[in-house]
């Protein structure tokens, strides 16, 4: 992990977002221990977001990174599969928040060529196949401005972790379809590597986040 100073995470009440899907880990944010753990890997990645006009978050899900990516960009922009998007535009706009939110696939951005500064994914590349990451590195390619930058975050993939979670009843490859390793791997076919940044948890790596630049022209 770098030394750089983190980009607290600034939570409003927990009461006041709006009802999200069950696989949304908002609650995760506010319980002692584990919520620290949640909140650390999403400050490592607001960490390495540089500023700039527009920013485009893929799966922002209740909008918990919006205040802080407020002081940073001009505007927000938010793609979801499942957020209710007009109610969470709503909900941010009664604090001075106006994000361009919008139900929408990783795999096929409804946005323009060369629009967004940021293109930011916290915990969702994962979620995709193997097959499926080439796919998705050319749709963030396209969206990202020639010197934008790819900020991302995926859990390192452990037998320990595999095991924790079998233990509590939850097959994990149901959920998480590709590593650590295959994210990367697909970065670099596209992007210049700044830096891969390790979170480390009681036993060894728990968390990665990747910060790519996409070329000049």
């Amino acid at each position: 992990m770098n030394n750089q100073t983190l980009s607290r995470l600034e939570l409003l009440p927990k009461n006041v977002h709006v009802t999200l899907p069950r696989t949304d880990p908002l609650i995760y944010y506010y319980l002692p221990i584990i919520g620290g753990m949640y909140r650390k890997r999403v400050e490592l990645a607001l960490s390495e977001c540089s500023g700039g006009e527009k920013i485009l978050e893929v799966g922002y899900g209740s909008g918990v990174a919006f205040p802080s990516l407020k002081k940073k960009y001009q505007q927000i922009y938010g793609i979801d599969l499942y957020a209710k998007s007009e109610q969470v535009t709503e909900m941010w706009n009664q604090y001075g928040i106006k994000p361009n939110l919008r139900e929408g696939n990783l795999l096929k951005l409804p946005y323009g060529k060369e629009i967004f500064d940021t293109v930011l994914l916290i915990s969702i590349l994962e979620h995709i196949h193997p097959h499926e990451q080439p796919i998705a590195m050319d749709e963030i390619s396209r969206v990202l401005k020639p010197g934008g930058q790819v900020v991302y975050g995926v859990p390192f993939e452990r037998a320990l972790m595999v095991f924790m979670y079998r233990l509590l009843g939850v097959n994990i490859r149901e959920h998480h379809f590709s590593t650590e390793r295959d994210v990367s791997a697909n970065a670099r076919k596209l992007f210049n590597e700044k830096r891969l940044i390790t979170m480390k948890g009681l036993f060894g790596p728990v968390y990665q986040v990747g910060h790519f630049v996409k070329p000049s022209q």
